[in-house]
């Protein structure tokens, strides 16, 4: 059995690299060597502070400039948080310097750029992998469960969700989630995403025939040369007569919720994206019998909470960890995983079809 411990470097100090910095340490089977960033003094800082709170064995390598790290015989695999106009060069560099990848949402300013990535990746013979936490929760595994038991939900119709919180005024002209040339998705790439990648796990990968976006609101921020939306829908329509209806917005309250809504019973869950804190994880399955008796109308409601024991965050059992824990796994098994890849690949080409979609004031899109 393959013991060592994957080897990675991180491309960037942005905040979500804390988050993953002790991902990577709780995931029992990898360790950080090295972290690369423009600013010697800011990457040093990076190191110091992760290094206190969440200490690897040995403190990492501090490398000014992303090519030198790439360059170290050291890292096996990479991190990579850079905006999303910044990551297909440092995929492609990564991919031929043999580096396997975890690659932060979305991953690429367009289908076009993130199919040249996952060529260059397989060409050179390393793993891809998107940051998307939820998808390694032991929740999903149960979920799915009660989705395909026949009983729970029965026949899927339905899937709503939404993922949205309520930026402050100081977000809009500072924040690079807001700058076209840094982030041009908005909403629909940083949130919407989630929203996407949820339905398209319910449907088993299957893609939508048609979809249908809307930019509800957005904001353009000198010096960008486009406005970003900041708040969007999306509605997708399967094969089947099954629909899901996204919401993602920068300007509504904290809320992630997702609710499928079957033939039999709906299944619930209030934290699909980032669980509330504690020491579980779970979902509801619901359904509701309606009584008439004379001047009598009553609704008489009956839930059963499905239970996870895994902890929400800053522990070896949380998702982000297991993230790091599966993928490491998978690089010591020597060989690569194609649903991966996959994953990201459907949800880039979905995402595009529904922003091609509001390009055109909500006309139908196909999808091929």
């Amino acid at each position: 059995m393959n013991t060592h411990k994957v080897r990675w470097g991180i491309l960037g100090t942005a905040q979500i690299a804390r988050k993953n910095w002790q991902a990577i340490g709780l995931s029992g089977n990898a360790t950080i060597v090295a972290v690369a960033g423009r600013d010697a003094e800011r990457t040093r800082r990076f190191v110091t502070e992760c290094q206190a709170q969440a200490p690897m064995e040995t403190a990492p390598e501090v490398f000014t400039g992303y090519e030198k790290l790439l360059a170290s015989d050291a890292v096996e695999a990479v991190y990579i948080p850079l905006p999303t106009g910044l990551r297909k060069e440092w995929v492609l560099r990564a991919a031929a310097a043999g580096k396997h990848i975890v690659c932060e949402k979305p991953c690429a300013v367009s289908v076009a750029d993130l199919e040249e990535m996952l060529s260059a990746c397989r060409r050179h013979g390393v793993q891809f992998m998107d940051g998307v936490m939820f998808m390694h929760s032991r929740r999903l595994e149960v979920m799915r469960e009660a989705l395909d038991d026949g009983r729970s939900v029965g026949q899927l119709r339905h899937l709503a969700c939404t993922f949205s919180f309520c930026a402050p005024p100081e977000f809009f002209p500072n924040n690079i989630r807001t700058h076209s040339g840094l982030e041009p998705h908005g909403c629909a790439g940083d949130l919407g995403w989630y929203c996407i990648r949820l339905a398209l796990w319910a449907m088993k990968w299957q893609l939508p025939r048609q979809v249908i976006g809307r930019v509800l609101a957005d904001f353009r921020r000198e010096p960008s040369l486009a406005p970003i939306p900041t708040e969007f829908a999306a509605t997708l329509l399967f094969e089947g007569g099954v629909s899901a209806s996204c919401y993602c917005s920068f300007l509504a309250e904290n809320a992630q919720w997702a609710n499928f809504s079957g033939a039999r019973g709906a299944l619930q869950v209030n934290d699909f994206v980032l669980p509330f804190a504690g020491h579980e994880v779970g979902f509801e399955v619901r359904k509701a019998e309606f009584h008439a008796q004379g001047c009598n109308f009553e609704m008489k409601p009956s839930a059963l909470r499905f239970v996870v024991l895994e902890h929400s965050h800053s522990h070896p059992t949380a998702q982000e960890s297991s993230l790091f824990h599966n993928f490491s796994n998978q690089i010591r098994a020597g060989a690569l995983n194609s649903l991966w890849p996959e994953m990201a690949l459907k949800t880039q080409a979905v995402m595009a079809a529904c922003l091609e979609s509001a390009r055109q004031e909500g006309r139908p899109v196909a999808m091929h």
